[in-house]
């Protein structure tokens, strides 16, 4: 079976395409990227830059697939052979290119083979990039040890001169060279035996300066980011030359932080220099030695290397000719469309609705004199809760124009007329305060988004725009809903309430927890429902002792802490704080764990101590091992 065969005819047609394009689009974006950074003077200029165009990267090939992917409201009309009878042409403006391209039939033959081998590509580079990261993190588990006491202290004063608040943990590994970080929102400093061991006190203070700019800078989420842009756009050159400029730039923003903050240049260029031979690191780490050495020396020394002129002038080069590759391509893929007199006819008489045009019994038959007149057809009774129609004479044109719609195009009418979009629902939106345009009118009349809804709404304090009110409409956000919330003791915005509402955070569940003493805000709320903190979870914990915060529950729910866990551990003797206890969760300390340390002789252990023997693995036995 094939790897697209879930692909619709159409989705396949625009995804192949929008792959294609993607060949000029990220040589042209590279190539101004390029000239944009060898114009910035300044490290952390360039390094924005990168990262920016690598945004822009990522968002061209997704505005393209939804530029290309055909519209839902093309197909009335556009392969009717006549007008119907009884419906009188008038001529309308002939649908723009915009609206749908004709594709040229030749090419499409290959397209699902490049989607396949794309799929296979992505799905190569996903499984590589997941088995790093589980590697690593295996790594760091088995081969990690707690630094000495004078590295800890050292590594905290340093990040207190950086201002650096966030929790850091320093491990102590052999199985790296280079002082690395790892990790996102708990980040990990891993400090290398040999550079404990080769570098001086005050080299040492650069490197791990380095690894906490590191952390400061937030360049782990960047490099994740990076990482997922090469798995999806894995096939274009320039988006590995990119990443690459970005990882660059950023050891420059690095190096730069550690020289401003240690102070000596050289010692900091030594310290590369000798961590250049130990040279090992993994690719998913930040690493200290990672980057172009020399260039990097010769930064820190103050000394220029290299020539901005040829880069300047290669970047405008690949910009011309990736914009004439681009213009080349769009003119084989989408030939310009020819439209003749009679498809602007059978798309006038689209936009004309049934009601007024001309029935057919009361046309003239061919046969009778001129001078007869046709009998008048009689007026059909409303139907109990349609909306009124336009007066006599009156077309759904007019109507919209009376409204101030009076320039739109055939899919706007026709998108509009089909999801039932009148001019007394426009006029009941503009009495409520909203004047939203023709696409935001087919968005509100599909998600059921009603005047009366939004009165309800404004009722109870809420301004809502267009889109926050089809986000709430969408989500269930209703009157009760916030009156409810209101009631039970909040005052949230309208984004909160959309993620209470996402997370099935009710005014029930709010007061079930101020039974238990906690006054969660919004944030708190919703905060606590991901991770599933309920009330019976809440008066487990105080039964066993502790009156955590809501943060501190939240943690403790993240690493798994229940009532039994604390049981179970104060049944073993041992007196916990709530940070200890977590402590001892996310270093997998177990009862049966502390009762084998008991049974080998062990007396009066503290959770430092038990941690230090979970990870020597003093106690396991070589099966464990």
């Amino acid at each position: 079976m094939s790897l697209t065969n879930w692909l619709s005819p159409g989705a396949m047609h625009s995804l192949g395409w929008t792959l294609l394009h993607f060949l000029w689009q990220g040589t042209a974006v590279a190539a101004l990227a390029a000239v944009l950074m060898t114009a910035c003077g300044r490290a952390s200029t360039r390094y924005m830059v990168g990262v920016v165009a690598l945004l822009l990267m990522l968002a061209t090939p997704f505005g393209t697939f939804v530029f290309l992917s055909p519209s839902s409201a093309e197909a009335p009309a556009r392969f009717s052979s006549a007008p119907q009878a009884g419906i009188t042409p008038t001529l309308y403006p002939a649908p723009s290119a915009s609206a749908g391209f004709s594709y040229d039939s030749t090419l499409p033959d290959a397209l699902p083979w490049l989607v396949e081998a794309w799929l296979l590509g992505v799905a190569f580079f996903s499984l590589r990039s997941a088995g790093g990261f589980l590697l690593l993190e295996r790594e760091r588990r088995k081969q990690s040890t707690t630094p000495s006491t004078r590295v800890l202290a050292m590594c905290r004063t340093l990040q207190q001169r950086l201002g650096l608040e966030r929790a850091v943990r320093y491990c102590e590994c052999k199985w790296l060279q280079a002082p690395a970080v790892i990790g996102w929102f708990r980040p990990i400093v891993l400090l290398p035996v040999s550079a404990l061991a080769g570098l001086s006190e005050e080299q040492l203070e650069s490197v791990i300066a380095h690894e906490l700019a590191h952390i400061q800078r937030l360049d782990p989420f960047v490099n994740v980011f990076q990482i997922a842009v090469e798995t999806l756009l894995f096939y274009h050159p320039a988006v590995w030359w990119l990443n690459k400029r970005i990882r660059a730039e950023r050891e420059h923003c690095c190096d730069d932080v550690a020289v401003s903050l240690c102070g000596n240049p050289v010692e900091y260029a030594r310290a590369l220099t000798l961590m250049e031979e130990w040279r090992s690191a993994p690719a998913l780490a930040m690493a200290a030695n990672r980057g172009p050495l020399s260039e990097r020396i010769f930064r820190v020394l103050g000394m220029k290397s290299g020539s901005r002129g040829i880069g300047l002038t290669g970047g405008l080069l690949c910009l011309t000719a990736a914009l004439f590759a681009g213009n080349a391509l769009f003119g084989i893929a989408y030939p310009k469309p020819t439209v003749h007199a009679s498809e602007k006819l059978i798309w006038a008489a689209a936009a004309v609705p049934q009601s007024s045009a001309v029935p057919q019994s009361s046309a003239a038959p061919a046969s009778a004199p001129a001078s007869a007149p046709a009998p008048a057809a009689k007026p059909s009774p409303a139907r109990p809760g349609t909306a009124p129609q336009p007066a006599a004479g009156g077309s759904y044109i007019d109507g919209m124009k009376a409204v101030g719609f009076g320039d739109l195009t055939v899919d706007q009418l026709i998108a509009m007329k089909i999801q039932g979009v009148t001019p007394e629902y426009i006029r009941g939106l503009h009495d409520q305060g909203l004047h939203p345009d023709a696409d935001e009118l087919v968005s509100m009349r599909i998600q059921g988004v009603t005047p009366e809804y939004i009165h309800d709404l404004q009722g109870l304090g809420l301004k809502p725009n267009v889109d926050e009110l089809v986000a709430m409409k969408i989500q269930g956000v209703d009157a009760a809903y916030v009156r409810g919330m209101k009631d039970a003791g909040l005052q949230p915005n309208i984004d909160q309430l959309v993620a209470m509402k996402i997370q099935g955070a009710t005014p029930e569940y709010l007061r079930a927890l101020h039974e238990q003493g906690l006054q969660p805000d919004a944030d708190n709320l919703v905060a606590m429902r991901i991770q599933g903190v309920t009330a019976d979870y809440v008066r487990s914990i105080h039964a066993v002792g502790f009156k955590p915060t809501i943060d501190e529950f939240v943690s403790m729910r993240i690493q798994g802490v229940t009532a039994e866990y604390i049981k179970s551990l104060q049944a073993a003797g041992l007196k916990f704080d709530l940070d200890d206890i977590v402590r001892a969760r996310i270093q997998g300390i177990t009862p049966e764990f502390i009762e084998r340390a008991a049974k080998h002789g062990f007396q009066n252990l503290t959770l430092d101590k038990l941690i230090r023997l979970k990870q020597m693995g003093v106690l396991e036995s070589p099966a464990d091992l």
